[in-house]
């Protein structure tokens, strides 16, 4: 069964942890799916890092961005030296509601935001904050001590927008004001819709508007960023789950498999049958 295959993380207290990683080996022989977001800094170190189908390989100061939902494979041989955090939505609600744009940048489109290079003085200032957020995480607790935690993410996160919006002139512009609501609305509806025409409604604003603005802020079109997170997906239940493509189709809530094959046929170039048996021979 496909399913054996997959560890889901185990529940964090407080949804909310830090570590540090010193050489670490990191060698996983199987798929982790996260019900955390993750954010992982690389100080030192080289390896291969997996996430859903996407392959990086890594040498240092850079920093990678997992949502939960997501799948990751580190292949041997993988060593790390920097900070694991890892941190859930209930968490989340406790950072200061204006961080919450950033987030909705960084981790509602985790795959265009997998990983961040870090020049050295980035490194050098994320180094001190994580090792500042640990050193907190680490005391004996006291009374708002989740609080102080979630200000520091939020500063983390403000840091983290910043250097994915370095060369963007748009953050704080209207349009990509409404951008960041789009993809706050798709990563909780992209299951029930799928038209550009709904999320404009939902949104106040024409179909067309919402296209253009999307071209401008993220170099996609409105339907090619919906669909997108609709095969994403579609390929970890194909991949990471022994479910029939039939009953895929139907959790993704198509009107019939032969709709969904041929949305994801047109979409990989792949019928959902040949993505996965692709994908079982890969793995052995």
């Amino acid at each position: 069964m496909l399913t054996s295959n997959v560890f889901v993380e185990a529940t964090i207290k407080d949804s909310f942890s830090i570590s540090r990683l010193d050489h670490a080996a990191l060698d996983t022989d199987f798929a982790n799916r996260l019900i955390y977001h993750r954010i992982l800094l690389v100080e030192q170190g080289s390896g291969i890092l997996t996430v859903d189908d996407n392959i990086f390989e890594f040498y240092g100061h850079k920093i990678f961005l997992l949502a939960k939902g997501q799948l990751y494979v580190f292949k041997h041989p993988s060593v790390v030296t920097g900070y694991v955090l890892s941190f859930g939505d209930c968490f989340w609600e406790k950072a200061p509601a204006s961080a919450s744009n950033c987030k909705a940048v960084l981790f509602n489109n985790a795959a265009a935001n997998q990983q961040l290079q870090l020049n050295d003085a980035e490194l050098i200032e994320f180094s001190s904050l994580f090792r500042t957020m640990l050193d907190e995480f680490k005391k004996a607790p006291y009374n708002n001590q989740i609080d102080a935690l979630a200000a520091y993410l939020k500063i983390i996160m403000i840091k983290l927008a910043n250097i994915k919006l370095t060369d963007e002139t748009l953050f704080d512009t209207q349009d990509y004001v409404l951008y960041r609501q789009f993809m706050e609305l798709l990563s909780s509806q992209f299951k029930t819709y799928r038209e550009v025409s709904d999320y404009a409604r939902m949104m106040g604003i024409t179909a067309r508007r919402l296209s253009d603005l999307c071209r401008r802020c993220s170099n996609k079109s409105a339907k090619e960023i919906i669909n997108g997170q609709l095969v994403a997906e579609a390929k970890r239940s194909l991949q990471f789950s022994s479910s029939p493509v039939k009953e895929i189709a139907y959790q993704l809530n198509f009107n019939s498999p032969e709709q969904f094959s041929h949305f994801f046929k047109k979409n990989t170039s792949f019928s959902p049958a040949n993505y996965r048996d692709q994908f079982l021979n890969l793995g052995g």
